[in-house]
């Protein structure tokens, strides 16, 4: 029995998934060991600072940084109904879709109903995935939309409400990232049912493309907010110590 083109489904789909899934393992080791060499860890390295810099600001004029948050859980909203709406067409089609040109002779691979049905599951379960994740995403920002409108009283109190707040911020962010990859790997099995051939070449093409986009060259910024808003709240202190002390002289003076 000799080589079918049955069996490129069986050889390229599997060999496609592999590079997709190896390159994003790859990812996540230097995302959780060597952080400043991809862009997330990038990304959340200025996170961290932008929230330590809101949370010493005061509350009156953090309007325009919640205006952040709220664009993020905007964008997590519509990616979710986006994907949302994706799952519920693709569960439709798939219970009145008689697939004709899935089966057809265009299509040079396994056309059995059992291969386009795995492909539609497939291509079903990733939308879901991002669907969650960006959910997810959503409720993180809109907890640390919360955090950051807490009004903190002593240092303490106020170094924990920042920790958590970061810990929301970058958790909201890796969602988002986790749902985007999702999506990556939906518009590889897209390309599935146009053939196994094209769905390699897709998996080859997006390894690729996502590790131009996910390396980092660039040195972390250092960030010098925190100091510089400390120093403003110690010259206000200092500032009303000798306002005090001023007006005791002058009440002494009088008496």
């Amino acid at each position: 029995m000799g080589f079918q083109k049955e069996d490129l489904d069986v050889i390229l789909v599997p060999t496609g998934l592999l590079l997709m899934f190896g390159y994003h393992l790859f990812l996540l080791y230097r995302y959780l060991r060597l952080p400043h060499t991809t862009i997330m860890g990038f990304e959340n390295h200025d996170k961290r600072a932008w929230v330590r810099s809101v949370m010493q600001v005061e509350k009156k004029d953090i309007g325009n940084f919640l205006g952040v948050i709220s664009s993020n859980v905007s964008a997590a909203t519509f990616f979710s109904s986006v994907s949302l709406t994706l799952s519920s067409l693709i569960g439709a089609w798939m219970s009145s879709s008689s697939g004709s040109f899935l089966r057809s002779e265009l299509i040079y691979g396994d056309r059995r109903v059992t291969t386009v049905s795995i492909k539609y599951v497939s291509l079903l379960v990733f939308f879901l995935i991002g669907f969650s994740c960006f959910v997810q995403s959503s409720r993180s920002y809109i907890h640390a939309n919360y955090l950051i409108s807490i009004p903190v009283g002593d240092d303490s109190n106020a170094a924990t409400v920042t920790k958590a707040a970061e810990l929301a911020v970058v958790r909201g962010s890796d969602f988002w990232s986790v749902g985007l990859r999702s999506l990556y790997f939906a518009l590889v099995m897209l390309f599935w049912f146009f053939g196994p051939i094209p769905m390699f070449a897709a998996s080859l093409a997006m390894v690729i493309v996502l590790y131009y986009l996910d390396y980092n060259t660039t040195p972390l910024i250092e960030h010098r907010f925190a100091g510089v808003f400390a120093l403003k709240k110690v010259e206000g202190r200092i500032s009303e110590t000798i306002s005090e002390a001023a007006e005791a002289f002058r009440v002494q003076r009088r008496d």
